[in-house]
């Protein structure tokens, strides 16, 4: 019997040991002969005394003859203490044959699991520690610095400074090849001509020029291992800049990520390239990717209009300087903002539009409160001569074609008398619209235009 088991218990019917066998291989769980003759019950844990008697029972109510399976927790001379796995057979006197195996290799191994599980955790928090420091020591410094990777010639990490000196924000850079910063550069010329200066003694620079402000800047590359992988980290600097300008780059580049107005550049078509967190947050988008290359016009409650009334004022006077609309995010939420605009011309001749997006909508509920629309005195005066002329319905209609009068002017105002948007702005078919402006008379019926 010792061999069929780690140890073996022979059970009378009332439980006792009156005998038990311990495998030779099992030279951990010691010599137990001091068993026999006691219950069975003495050397459980307390746990497992409970669990060993419903176990038991259900095995003598049982017909199927099955062995019965538990886990008990043995306890011996009041500190050791082992698991063993039992199954449990009836026997036909009435007792119990339980035959074990020694549980304490697995629960060995558990408790090495689990110490290396909180070496991990432990090693996990101090590396986070360390980056956490890098970010900070990285984010903080007034020197631009790129880290590299050589072999893709990709962008792995950057802080503000150098985001700045190449004319958008560190998120958007991330990940990104190092030459399409630049002009006339390929990836591979830029990585051979930053590995040759990076190997020299002279500290030699790269002169470069930015593709997005058209600056000339140099790099100036260096090598270094970081668990066992080569990384390179060139700092960037502006031909000929003052310390003075270095700090105005950073500052403006601290300003776009940190204003409370929403910040929008978009190319020359309306899209999406850069916005900062303040837009992010009234778009109701998580991350910068999530409005990138999007156009300016689905998050505009007029959409296309707006977006053309906006661009074409910004192309004639180079800036606008107001213009109320509502942005709308993708859940559905509205804000009333007030937009200026301005065109932007980058280096390379091609141009974008910058816009700064404030949020009136505290603005505009205070107006609400303050009371109802103002009419003009004119037209107040016309509504009042009319009392006593007419009766309430016909005060009624005429003060309804003053507000349509009113909305058609201010539409075609918005609209730079572009009948067409005037039109969809009032969500009037322009038939609609040039009967309209006949019954107001901002045309007379010779007017086809």
């Amino acid at each position: 019997m010792e061999h069929a088991a780690d140890i073996s218990v022979s059970l009378d019917a009332d439980l006792t040991i009156n005998a038990i066998a311990v495998n030779p291989v099992a030279a951990s769980l010691g010599c137990l002969d001091h068993w026999v003759g006691r219950p069975f019950e003495d050397f459980l844990a307390e746990e497992s005394r409970i669990k060993f008697r419903d176990r038991i029972s259900a095995a003598r109510n049982d017909d199927s003859g099955l062995p019965m399976r538990m886990e008990l927790n043995h306890v011996d001379n009041a500190t050791w203490d082992f698991p063993v796995a039992y199954s449990a057979h009836r026997i036909p006197d009435g007792g119990v044959l339980l035959l074990g195996r020694d549980m304490q290799p697995l629960a060995e191994l558990q408790r090495s699991l689990v110490s290396e599980q909180l070496a991990r955790e432990r090693d996990y928090q101090k590396l986070r520690a360390e980056e956490a420091c890098f970010r900070v020591v990285l984010d903080t410094s007034e020197t631009a610095i790129v880290l590299i990777d050589p072999k893709q010639g990709r962008i792995r990490d950057l802080n503000g400074v150098a985001a700045g000196l190449l004319g958008t924000i560190a998120a958007s850079l991330n990940g990104s090849v190092l030459a399409q910063c630049f002009e006339g550069r390929r990836r591979e010329e830029l990585g051979e001509a930053l590995q040759a200066a990076a190997s020299g003694d002279e500290g030699r620079g790269i002169e470069v020029v930015c593709r997005r402000t058209g600056r000339p800047l140099t790099l100036y590359p260096r090598f270094f291992r970081a668990a066992s992988e080569l990384v390179l980290v060139c700092r960037i600097a502006g031909s000929g800049e003052t310390a003075e300008d270095g700090d105005a780059t950073f500052f403006l580049g601290e300003l776009f990520s940190g204003s409370t107005d929403a910040i929008v550049l978009t190319d020359s078509k309306g899209l999406i390239r850069e916005a900062n967190e303040a837009f992010l947050m009234m778009a109701d988008a998580a991350l910068l990717r999530n409005v990138r290359d999007q156009p300016l016009a689905d998050f505009l409650s007029r959409g296309a209009i707006d977006q053309k009334l906006i661009f074409e004022a910004a192309d004639q006077d180079t800036r606008l300087r107001s213009y109320n609309t509502q942005v709308i995010s993708p859940v559905g939420s509205r804000t009333s903002v007030d937009i200026s605009a301005a065109r932007l011309r980058q280096g390379n001749g091609a141009y974008g539009y910058g816009l700064i997006i404030r949020d009136v909508t505290r603005r505009d509920s205070l107006d609400a409160e303050a009371g109802p629309l103002v009419i003009s005195e004119d037209a107040m005066k016309h509504m009042m001569d009319l009392v006593g002329t007419a009766s309430l319905k016909e005060l009624v209609s005429a003060t309804s074609d003053v507000v349509e009068k009113m909305c058609i002017e201010t539409a075609l105002q918005l609209t730079s008398n572009n009948r067409v948007a005037a039109a969809d702005m009032l969500g009037l078919s322009r038939q609609s619209l040039y009967v309209k402006l006949r019954k107001h008379g901002f045309i007379d019926d010779s007017d086809s235009n």
